[in-house]
């Protein structure tokens, strides 16, 4: 395993760039990691239109301040999928907020209550659907055929053609990333308040 004061070389490659002003670079980078910016954005604020203004906000970040992120913190893909986050948790708070102020029922002790409540959810949501997609292919697709297609383990290691011990550590391996989705814990900042 790398250690963790040595990032991939694409990602200090890529860091050098963007600081360099390659408009290339952004576009490499869009290219990469969009769908994941648009998909993580689109899980915590549920609204298409506000998932593509993130989008937007996120790249335009990047473009914007290519030293807040610090290849030594950990992988540009983390830091991408953290900015996003944060930005989709300011705006759901905004948006939740200012329904709040127009004066809907309930009282406002309820309302942030129930705030809170969405934006964990949502942010529980964002984070399993990164830790899916961040995860080692064997581990994904034998969760995938565990899940959707409802495959015991079993048929799961008959389906990939490996022994059933394997299947199960596939799948248990799997399973703990995805639990960790539910840790409360808040990632590490990167290049101070967005």
């Amino acid at each position: 395993m790398a250690k963790q004061d040595a990032p991939p070389r694409w990602d200090r490659k890529m860091q050098q760039r963007l600081a360099r002003g390659e408009a290339a670079a952004l576009g490499e980078l869009y290219d990469r990691f969009a769908s994941l910016v648009h998909g993580l954005a689109h899980r915590v604020l549920d609204d298409e239109r506000a998932a593509d203004a993130i989008t937007r906000e996120v790249f335009t970040h990047v473009w914007e301040h290519p030293d807040a992120y610090d290849p030594k913190q950990g992988p540009l893909r983390s830091w991408i999928a953290d900015l996003t986050h944060r930005l989709a948790v300011r705006r759901l708070r905004a948006t939740e907020t200012a329904a709040l102020t127009r004066g809907e029922d309930g009282s406002a002790e309820d309302a942030a209550q129930e705030l809170e409540l969405k934006v964990r959810r949502a942010s529980i949501a964002a984070r399993a659907d990164y830790i899916v997609h961040s995860m080692p292919t064997p581990l994904r697709i034998a969760l995938e055929l565990a899940y959707f297609q409802r495959r015991d383990y079993r048929q799961t290691a008959a389906d990939l053609g490996v022994t059933e011990d394997e299947a199960r550590r596939r799948l248990r391996l799997g399973l703990q990333l995805l639990s960790t989705a539910h840790d409360t814990g808040t990632p590490p900042e990167y290049g101070g308040a967005v």
